[in-house]
């Protein structure tokens, strides 16, 4: 753990290279920016998507367990990231900014309250290690990116206020039919109940129903998590221009993923390189105002984001899509069937109608672990307990 510690926690904040002076163009999370005329966009994009990090003196998870994730909660904060980005979308927009010192909409900061780190949060680092338990992994264990989209997934389910249907595609393939009957409530049930007024959220307090009826009668908005092994101890090189693609794409929430040592939440790409946050340094714990408020300073990135190249890229990682309505889904649809058409490079994943006969048994979503490679077993991040096909040429 303190070898841990000490490779992870030495963040040399003043020394971040800034964007090549390039003329290919820089994406982030489905849209594009040029290098040599819009730093100051780029920037800005980057410093108002939620940054979480390792923290320290936070409450003890479970009453009597850890006060710091220093070490082994990276991907956890990783899953944080691309849950937030997916509430960012939600409830303000895409195009939404975080300007430093300017006074934040209400929506915000219970976005950024459900991740607080202390008990009662919906996403925060004790529920999710807490409901990590329930998957196999004991608290300060190391999760792989398909452990944490199924967490996310359960826990997203107390989340009334969002009401995201947060779907994980596994063995390789996304049913449409499954998201369909997961989005469309009156498939499925009668009514959708909101938050009522005057419920408390996160320690916030909304004053009026925070989703309209009309709104989410007819679709629930969709966060996509595809947990993907794109080779075997390295990236398969044919997959590389599919990856890219899906920052290209306008649902993107980016990818979860890393390399052998360290998870990393991955934004975008220049060229050849991987745009990403970094959750390896570790801030103390921020307490809520009174008011609900929180001091957010340290949750945005306000230095230029971490790069690395492609190839460095671990094989497991999870890739994340948001959907706010039925017709943002069926575009999504209609891209993906587009990208698979090209010579560009292989489909990460396959896009069907119905459920795949071979696909219904009650192993599909079975996370044991597989002891058998001992080489896997020494990454830090659990990338053995990933039940991929592997995908190969």
């Amino acid at each position: 753990m303190d070898a841990a510690t000490l490779t992870y926690d030495t963040l040399r904040f003043g020394e971040f290279e800034d964007f090549p002076e390039t003329a290919e163009p820089v994406w982030i999370l489905g849209r594009e920016f040029s290098a040599l005329t819009e730093k100051d966009e780029i920037l800005s994009d980057v410093a108002s998507r939620l940054w979480f990090t390792y923290r320290k003196n936070f409450q003890p998870i479970g009453g009597t367990g850890p006060t710091s994730d220093t070490g082994w909660g990276c991907m956890l904060r990783c899953g944080q990231m691309i849950l937030a980005e997916a509430l960012v979308c939600r409830h303000l927009g895409r195009d939404w900014r975080w300007v430093k010192g300017q006074r934040q909409r209400e929506e915000y900061f219970s976005i950024l309250n459900a991740f607080i780190d202390k008990k009662d949060s919906y996403y925060s680092i004790h529920q999710i290690a807490q409901m990590g338990v329930g998957e196999g992994k004991s608290i300060g264990q190391w999760y792989g990116p398909n452990t944490v989209a199924q967490v996310l997934k359960k826990l997203s389910v107390f989340d009334t206020w969002s009401r995201l249907a947060v779907h994980v595609a596994m063995d390789n393939t996304v049913v449409i039919e499954e998201i369909k009957r997961l989005c469309m409530p009156w498939l499925d049930f009668e009514g959708a109940a909101c938050v009522e007024v005057g419920q408390e959220l996160n320690g916030c307090l909304e004053g009026a129903c925070a989703l309209a009826e009309e709104e989410t009668a007819l679709w629930r908005p969709l966060v996509l998590l595809i947990p993907l092994r794109l080779g075997l101890s390295d990236i398969n090189e044919a997959y590389i221009e599919t990856l890219k693609q899906c920052f290209m794409l306008p649902q993107s929430l980016g990818v979860i993923g890393g390399k052998p040592n360290s998870a990393h939440y991955f934004i975008g790409f220049v060229g050849e390189e991987l745009i990403y946050l970094d959750p390896h340094t570790t801030q103390p714990a921020v307490e809520p105002c009174d008011d609900g408020q929180v001091p957010d300073d340290t949750y945005h990135c306000q230095h230029p984001p971490c790069r690395m190249h492609i190839c460095e890229l671990d094989p497991s990682i999870a890739v994340g899509f948001f959907c706010r309505t039925e017709d943002d889904f069926d575009d999504w649809c209609l891209r993906i069937r587009k990208l698979s058409c090209s010579r560009e490079g292989l489909p990460m994943f396959e896009l069907v109608d119905s459920q795949p006969s071979h696909l219904i048994n009650a192993d599909v979503l079975n996370l044991t672990p597989d002891f058998s490679d001992s080489d896997r077993l020494e990454r830090f991040f659990d990338s053995e307990d990933e039940e991929f096909e592997i995908l190969s040429l």
